[in-house]
């Protein structure tokens, strides 16, 4: 008992010792704001420096008293959560936000968490988890609810792939940039199924010149024949080209 009364009594003294994390509160619910106080004025390991339901006003309070901690509101009028985030980031100060929200939203806690937030919590939390979420992000660590984990990592992964996806078509995009004006000029009549003959006719150039054209953009867009090269353009908007010089037949002849 005397060694249990003696851990105890360390206990107390190592978190009277434990500096206080900083810790300040922008929610424009002040009914929730003032609640969210008055449970973190409870506890010793939090020193609230400053509250307020403005996220314009909550930059300003920040820069004044560099808090260790915001939790942050993510739906706010005038400026909300994600906007804040970014200003905040801008400040340079070695604040951690934690983001707050009513919505277990997995695009707002991937966008969130992206634009520089440490954790997402709650208002629906049990006051000892939102205790803990603090203590976890002003220790340095990240924090998101065992309920929302899995949710958010399955969208990661989803926009992870939508964005490597989208990466790939715009490098392809970017092969028909390779392309000459003269060999443009060539594939605008290919997707209109005009035959190598024809499209010598209307450029005023030799077959063999047109076969030559075509080689060089099958080798430019990675393409095998000339029905590749055709779907490739039209999957790649390139056909809007053609609407565009329709619409401005102003065009430059090229050898």
């Amino acid at each position: 008992k005397r060694i249990r009364d003696i851990k105890k009594n360390l206990g107390e003294q190592m978190r009277q010792f434990k500096k206080q994390a900083r810790v300040m509160l922008i929610d424009d619910n002040y009914d929730h704001l003032a609640g969210v106080k008055e449970l973190l004025s409870m506890e010793s390991s939090f020193d609230i420096v400053a509250a307020s339901t403005s996220a314009n006003v909550g930059i300003n309070l920040i820069k004044k008293h560099k808090p260790d901690v915001v939790l942050m509101d993510m739906n706010m009028p005038e400026m909300d959560g994600l906007q804040a985030i970014q200003e905040i980031e801008k400040l340079n100060l070695d604040v951690r936000v934690l983001a707050l929200s009513a919505y277990d939203d997995a695009d707002l806690i991937f966008r969130a968490m992206k634009l520089g937030a440490k954790g997402y919590v709650l208002k629906t939390m049990a006051s000892a988890q939102l205790i803990y979420a603090i203590d976890e992000v002003a220790n340095g660590k990240v924090y998101m609810p065992p309920m929302l984990t899995a949710r958010f990592f399955d969208y990661f992964q989803k926009s992870f792939k939508e964005e490597a996806i989208a990466q790939q078509k715009a490098q392809e995009s970017n092969y028909l940039s390779d392309l000459t004006q003269r060999e443009e000029e060539v594939l605008d009549l290919l997707t209109q199924g005009v035959t190598y003959k024809g499209v010598a006719q209307q450029l005023f150039i030799s077959e063999t010149t047109v076969k030559t054209h075509v080689n060089n953009i099958f080798q430019k867009l990675q393409v095998n024949d000339r029905t590749q090269a055709v779907l490739y353009a039209i999957n790649h908007g390139f056909t809007s080209k053609r609407q565009a010089r329709m619409a401005n037949p102003a065009m430059t002849a090229t050898v």
